[in-house]
């Protein structure tokens, strides 16, 4: 299929833009009222500013990088430098290498030697991490922990883009807490509450994206999703059309994905579930696969 471009300005990535920043704006303000909701409900739009900051990354709404990145700047989901993230995803786009443990940066698979040198408690929080219960529970303080590893030996070595991405992010941390915590008043471990939940429904959309299988095209799913998720998702749910037309923009997937449906099922060989409903159904207290690549499992 050919990848797909867009002229003129994208009003509804500028739409979707503003009203994150006034759902969770207005979130942060009236928490005393929400009570417990707010975790919930900051948790929902900071999982949408995440979906901005992937859609900022692939060059929407503008064609000035400098510009998408300052429209998604302020650091809501506070774990993830946005530079990093841009850095890492890009490179999975190499569909070639998708899955794999050392050359997909998004990989959710172990090398055979990897595993071997794992403590046992690790193992077995891997193995949770398998399930979409355990992936949303204790998926995001995995990758953040990952992350921040993978990072601070980044540094150690002298890394400038690290360390740079890492100050870049601090100000976006500071603007966001800035106005959450300081003032709003939301409560520090209110907020952090939030986060973990916004990165919890990020776990959910990403559990069954890719799969470790020979053909590469077979290995990016949909997830026929409609309504608020697939709204928070910005349709990323309908990954493997995002994966054919990483240029389209958000609200192009839907139609792209209905036109030509059948070539996407026959091209990832039916890699399709029905709906997040669907997924939990079969794999909320089941392990999806191994953590172990089957096939990749170099020295």
């Amino acid at each position: 299929m050919i990848d797909v471009k867009t002229t003129g300005a994208e009003w509804p990535t500028y739409g979707i833009l503003a009203a994150c920043y006034i759902g969770w704006g207005a979130a942060c303000i009236w928490h005393d009222v929400l009570g417990l909701w707010f975790v919930p409900i900051a948790g929902y739009f900071i999982t949408l500013h995440s979906s901005l900051q992937h859609e900022a990354l692939h060059g929407h709404p503008t064609r000035d990088a400098r510009v998408n990145e300052a429209l998604v700047f302020p650091a809501l989901g506070v774990f993830v430098p946005y530079r990093i993230f841009k850095r890492t995803h890009l490179k999975h786009h190499c569909d070639s290498q998708l899955t794999d443990p050392y050359d997909d940066p998004e990989s959710a698979y172990l090398a055979q030697r990897d595993w071997d040198v794992l403590s046992p408690p690790m193992r077995r929080a891997l193995e949770v991490n398998r399930t979409l219960l355990g992936r949303m529970l204790i998926g995001p303080a995995l990758s953040i922990r990952s992350g921040l590893v993978r990072d601070i030996a980044a540094m150690r070595a002298g890394c400038s883009f690290t360390r740079r991405a890492w100050i870049a992010h601090g100000m976006g941390v500071a603007l966001a807490l800035g106005f959450a915590v300081g003032i709003a008043g939301v409560p520090p471990l209110a907020y952090l509450a939030a986060t973990y939940a916004g990165y919890a429904l990020l776990m959910l959309r990403t559990f069954a994206e890719h799969q470790a299988i020979e053909a590469v095209g077979e290995r990016t799913a949909v997830v026929e999703a409609e309504g608020p998720l697939a709204l928070a998702f910005l349709n990323n749910n309908l990954h493997a059309v995002h994966h054919a037309h990483p240029r389209a923009p958000w609200y192009a997937l839907p139609a792209l994905y209905r036109r030509d449906r059948e070539a996407v099922l026959a091209g990832n060989g039916n890699y399709r579930f029905a709906g997040y409903r669907a997924l939990f159904g079969r794999y909320a207290l089941r392990a999806k696969e191994r953590t172990i690549h089957p096939f990749l499992r170099r020295g």
